[in-house]
């Protein structure tokens, strides 16, 4: 055979199979509001497969799917993918959620692994092929729907909770509130941006970058807005943005309070600094020898950090005095949560996929394996002193002058899991809203249809 006849053989075969099921997803839907179901009533959940490009041969593909939930019930099967819609029942006889999974796999019973269709050879192309190799690939599902969810209560907090914050406060009002920074290029000629250092309580400073409109040196006034950074493991880096906003004062600060390169960090530091923040060959936070006391877990620093840094804030020429906004998602949606309840007056709190809410079931029953609850694994071992960081605990002391949102809550996000959400907006006092989202993983959001989003506000 030719290399020509040889190549279009190969194409038509990747046409008439490959492509199948390459931009396919699969629509999960119940009955009703998934979060608005009462223990003992049924949930039908209906699982439809879509942007399939064409057919399905009968006998290919199948859809492999499982049901798990707060309770240890289990349940399985597969059906052939061509006859999907799928149609499953659940019951809960008590507040918590359902999780369903399903996965599109091969006869052999092999997840689907979808391949990039675009021309890798333009720039664009070869942009979108490095965004696809950062997305799951599989065709799937992972959500799910609660029963009595807004009576679902969290793990009893520490009963010297605000006693021990009050200790710590302490500890950061011993440190004079200063800063130094550096001014660096901005991309924006409307904004000036700067590396930055702030003094803090504990071992290592505020790091990070801030950003302040041009305007301000002509008297205008902006709000003032805290960003935080999810769990970065051991990267131990923060590169110095490229761009910054005109309308916004922005401090952008990391997790650890790393030295930033315009400070002297270098790759002998990063590297150092690796080590340092593990614990017993954990990454940072995870090790529960450590945070079998309160006042050394890792989380300490990042509490105080996360303080130091409002109050620094508020400190800045060009602030308006009204409005001081906390932002971030996962780790950075935990310490979102965290500056909203610290007292330093946070106006507006968006808590995106918020981590370490209700940490007793997540460290301790869900890492349980003979359980069999909903789960992913990934959870801070359980010790009594992480009771002093839950975001749930947090959220009580969020004063109803803070507007605060979940603008995530995915009801397939078991890094997050939903109860544990559910828990956290329970415990915020008011003037609150969540947006739970129909199959959202922690990392993964489905397309938008009509019953993906369902809102709770008050």
């Amino acid at each position: 055979m030719s290399i020509k006849l040889l190549c279009a053989s190969v194409l038509c075969a990747c046409t008439a199979f490959g492509g199948l099921l390459d931009k396919a997803w699969i629509k999960g839907e119940t009955d009703k509001d998934p979060v608005s179901y009462r223990a003992g009533e049924e949930m039908t959940f209906t699982l439809t497969a879509m942007d399939l490009d064409g057919a399905v041969p009968p006998g290919e593909y199948l859809l492999d799917w499982k049901r798990t939930d707060d309770f240890g019930t289990v349940e399985n099967g597969r059906i052939p993918l061509e006859s999907m819609p799928f149609t499953y029942k659940a019951k809960l006889d008590k507040a918590g959620f359902v999780r369903l999974e399903a996965y599109v796999v091969d006869k052999s019973g092999k997840r689907y692994t979808k391949k990039f269709l675009g021309d890798a050879t333009t720039p664009e192309g070869q942009k979108a092929m490095n965004a696809f190799e950062h997305m799951k690939k599989a065709v799937f599902f992972d959500g799910g729907a609660g029963a009595d969810v807004d009576t679902l209560a969290s793990h009893p907090e520490p009963k010297d909770f605000d006693a021990f914050w009050a200790a710590q406060y302490k500890r950061l009002d011993l440190v004079p509130l200063k800063a130094e920074r550096i001014e660096i290029p901005c991309g924006n000629k409307k904004a000036k941006l700067y590396a930055i250092e702030i003094r803090c309580a504990g071992l290592r400073p505020v790091t990070g970058y801030l950003s302040i409109p041009v305007a301000v040196a002509d008297g205008k006034r902006f709000p003032a807005r805290l960003e935080t950074h999810g769990y970065s493991g051991d990267s131990c880096t923060h590169a110095a943005p490229g761009w910054a906003r005109e309308h916004e004062i922005v401090l952008n600060i990391n997790a650890h309070g790393l030295k930033l390169p315009a400070f002297g960090g270098d790759e002998a530091y990063t590297k150092a600094l690796r080590w340092e923040i593990r614990s017993h060959d954990n990454a940072y936070a995870f090790d529960a020898k450590q945070n079998e006391d309160p006042e050394v877990a890792y989380f300490n620093g990042m509490v105080l950090r996360v303080k130091r840094a409002l109050q620094y804030l508020k400190t800045v020429e060009g602030w308006n005095g009204m409005d001081l906004i906390a932002s971030g998602g996962s780790q950075g949606g935990l310490q979102t949560i965290w500056a909203a309840g610290c007292g330093e007056g946070v106006t507006r709190a968006e808590s995106c996929i918020t981590w370490c809410c209700d940490m007793y079931t997540s460290g301790k029953l869900r890492k349980d394996r003979s359980l069999k609850l909903s789960s992913d694994g990934w959870y801070i071992p359980w010790t009594e002193s992480m009771g002093y960081y839950d975001a749930a605990n947090f959220g009580k002391r969020i004063p109803t002058s803070c507007k605060t949102i979940i603008t995530r809550a995915g009801l397939g996000d078991y890094c997050c899991p939903p109860t544990g959400l559910a828990k956290l907006y329970n415990n915020i006092p008011g003037n609150k809203k969540v947006v739970w989202v129909q199959g959202s993983e922690h990392g993964y959001v489905p397309p938008a249809y009509p019953t993906r989003d369902w809102i709770r506000e008050k």
